[in-house]
């Protein structure tokens, strides 16, 4: 009897995986990285809802400033509330920017100290992600306040002389300014063990920082030996050239001048605040 056989096609041999070998994770694109940090940036702000004594740093603190300044101090200082108003609500936003600061090395010590970056850890995402979303989401809370404080102010009587592009030049200005200085607030954040080490440090220099400045009175009404500081002192030409694009006064030279500041900083703390970042992550 003949046997008739079929060949089969053979099959590929595999190789098996050793045990011990570890699974390389998939890479993660530049778009993936944007997601995540949208994702982590929303997680920021969704945490407001359950935090609402935040809403006090970036909502109602700005507005009593404004009020306590524009009426307290007003009559006193420039004989008027509406020209008073005019001349400090750029120097207000500049103020509680910079303040508001603080919130990203508070949120990402408090991050650190609760463990949470232990779980991001362990998971595929952006290495850069929790950083860069924190400092999104900041900046989006800083945008809000803004956006407040010229609301309160129109309600008030206070008016853009200049345009709308000029108006959105001195927000953009403000918020490229905050970005810079948050590196500061990280470095320190990556550098304390308790958050409100934080506010401590911020508030000693960011007070008198503010203060020692043309943000709330004229220059000329100081003492001749403080008039010195307060012309080189950065918030002096911040609020300038805030003041500038949206009021009135000169905007070139001080908007320069901001910008030199903020790229210094920058300059000098982004590079510190990453590497103290990865030491501590």
């Amino acid at each position: 009897m003949t046997t008739l056989t079929t060949a089969l096609p053979e099959q590929p041999r595999t190789t098996p995986r050793p045990e011990h070998e570890p699974v390389r994770p998939a890479r993660i694109t530049p778009l993936d990285t944007l997601r995540h940090v949208r994702t982590l940036a929303w997680r920021t702000l969704v945490q407001v809802k359950h935090n609402p004594m935040e809403l006090l740093d970036f909502s109602v603190q700005p507005l009593m400033f404004l009020l306590l300044f524009t009426y307290v101090f007003g009559g006193a200082i420039s004989g008027s509330t509406s020209d008073y108003l005019t001349f400090a609500l750029p120097g207000i936003i500049v103020q509680n920017t910079l303040f508001t600061t603080l919130n990203t090395g508070t949120g990402l010590n408090t991050d650190l100290t609760k463990g949470v970056f232990d779980r991001l850890r362990s998971l595929p995402i952006a290495r850069s992600a929790p950083l860069a979303g924190r400092i999104v989401a900041d900046l989006a809370k800083q945008l809000w306040a803004i956006g407040m404080l010229l609301g309160l102010g129109y309600i008030l009587g206070f008016r853009v002389h200049t345009g709308p592009l000029e108006a959105l030049a001195a927000v953009g200005l403000v918020m490229l300014f905050a970005l810079c200085v948050s590196w500061i607030s990280v470095l320190v954040g990556m550098l304390v063990s308790e958050p409100e080490k934080v506010m401590v440090f911020g508030f000693t220099l960011i007070f008198p920082l503010t203060f020692i400045s043309n943000a709330f009175v004229q220059t000329s009404t100081m003492p001749g030996w403080l008039q010195a500081f307060v012309k080189v002192n950065p918030v002096t030409a911040l609020a300038d050239a805030t003041r500038g694009l949206l009021s009135s006064g000169p905007v070139a030279t001080p908007t320069w001048h901001a910008l030199l500041w903020a790229a210094g900083i920058a300059a000098v703390f982004a590079p510190l605040a990453v590497t103290a970042f990865k030491r501590r992550v």
